[in-house]
């Protein structure tokens, strides 16, 4: 290794809970330089294969390295239309960072060692934002006259196929059931994490395309699927997202300000809550705020409720509930730094087992075990094992429940064809990810659970090339 690794910028954590603004600055040109110069450009970049895309990401950086910035920015957009995106929220440390020379291979997350590669993703995007046209990248080599896809979802799974169809010159139409764009990442990601301005940018990008996006229409609802091939679409793309919340299950989870953490990330995130009565849509917060979960989400969750906190002159007092030790924990490492940094507290080995309220049906406070941790289960990690007597109670006037979601079942609850798994995932051939209906394919959350947005847009290539291979032999 060339020297330690440079990290960029951040907003002093005292500061950046008194608002919403972006946490992480984005690298200056100096800082890019330095980090770019500890890859070593190995032979075989090992790091290539730990990106659910397939970046060329020794070449980018090649290219960072010798200031060919513009070139570096379509070097990513050749495998991944939303860079500034996917530098901003994809969990490296689990997936390029975690395969990089530099990490140890027992580890399981990424060495601080390895290369910052989102970061550098993060630059040449931005870059590319400000300095490079959209015109230019890669824009469509033909148009394949009356061929049209239906995208259902506007999430990272549906916005990354419309892409590649749209640049292989087919007429796309995206669906989404919302009022603007961007699914998960609108509603589920913080602006601290993902300002709306670099999601409406790289989003505008599908728009030179040729992409268009029809907001409030719900399929499943205002149209079925059978509908989509009766207007004439050729093959329909199922990026429906999981938002369904999954709660725990037990005692008195039904009193009041007990929020799925779906429901209090969109009406800050996504409905402007942070800004009422500015914004029309309230929430609630109090002085002894809960969250239970250890993914982004209950990150988000948690960092979300402090911030509500300071901006109501509530002294801050957010904590996480998780039944694991942090080393399990599937959040990203750089949001549990965040959390700590910003005054959450967490308590590890706990599983909650009775909330309990006051007369008027408000939430008072959560009961819970103390774990320890047993066998590893399916997910490879240990089995938290609760310890008979090792009940305790905490305050809480606010719970935020950040367990997992379920698949959205609007569309595939009215369409008996479509066939889902016990947990009403949508079942697909993994290789080109269709589905039970022919020419019906789908990826993202609604195959896989709760997933990454790189791993969502992964899956949603795979879809857009057999999609084109399919209609390329059509019209061959």
């Amino acid at each position: 290794m060339k020297k330690p690794p440079t990290n960029p910028k951040e907003i002093d954590p005292k500061a950046r809970i008194a608002g919403f603004d972006e946490v992480v600055l984005c690298y200056t040109e100096k800082e890019a330089l330095a980090e770019a110069a500890r890859c070593l450009q190995c032979k075989n970049p090992t790091c290539i294969a730990g990106c659910p895309v397939g970046i060329d990401i020794k070449k980018f950086i090649a290219q960072i390295s010798a200031k060919d910035y513009k070139n570096a920015y379509l070097t990513i957009k050749e495998k991944n239309n939303f860079p500034s995106i996917c530098g901003r929220v994809c969990p490296a440390e689990y997936q390029c960072r975690k395969t990089c020379i530099f990490t140890k291979k027992d580890l399981p997350f990424a060495s601080k060692d390895a290369i910052n590669i989102h970061f550098l993703e993060r630059f040449a995007g931005d870059y590319g934002m400000k300095h490079v046209e959209h015109q230019s990248t890669r824009a469509p080599e033909r148009q394949i006259n009356g061929i049209r896809v239906a995208v259902v979802g506007s999430g990272p799974a549906g916005l990354s196929c419309a892409g590649e169809l749209a640049r292989a010159g087919i007429k796309v139409v995206i669906f989404e059931s919302l009022h603007k764009p961007g699914g998960v990442l609108r509603y589920g990601i913080p602006p601290f994490r993902l300002s709306p301005e670099t999601l409406d940018f790289e989003i505008a990008y599908l728009g030179k395309l040729g992409v268009e996006i029809k907001t409030n229409t719900i399929i499943g609802r205002t149209k079925l699927l059978n509908e989509l091939f009766k207007e004439g679409f050729h093959a329909v793309f199922l990026g429906l997202g999981a938002g369904t919340p999954s709660f725990m299950g037990i005692p008195g989870e039904n009193f009041c300000n007990i929020y799925s953490a779906n429901e209090f990330l969109t009406r800050v995130n996504f409905m402007g809550a942070y800004k009422f009565p500015e914004a029309h849509t309230p929430v609630n917060i109090g002085k002894d705020v809960i969250t239970i979960g250890g993914g982004n989400t209950a990150m988000d969750a948690a960092r979300v409720a402090l911030r509500l906190q300071k901006i109501n002159n509530i002294d801050t007092n957010v904590k996480v509930f998780y039944r694991r030790t942090e080393n399990e924990m599937p959040a990203r490492r750089l949001e549990i730094e965040h959390a700590k940094e910003e005054g959450v507290n967490f308590e590890f080995l706990v599983q909650p087992i009775k909330f309990e309220g006051d007369e008027n049906g408000n939430v008072r406070s959560i009961e819970c075990l103390r774990c320890r941790l047993g066998e590893p289960d399916s997910s490879g990690r240990r089995r938290p094992v609760t310890i008979e007597g090792s009940e305790f109670k905490s305050k809480c006037d606010i719970a935020i429940i950040a367990t997992g979601l379920l698949a959205n079942q609007v569309l595939t609850g009215v369409t008996p064809l479509l066939k889902t798994d016990k947990w009403g995932n949508v079942e697909v051939n993994p290789v080109t990810m269709e589905t039970s209906i022919k020419n019906v394919y789908a990826g993202g959350d609604i195959v896989g659970g709760e997933g990454t947005v790189i791993e969502a847009m992964g899956m949603a290539k795979k879809a857009a090339a057999a999609i084109i291979e399919r209609l390329e032999r059509k019209l061959s």
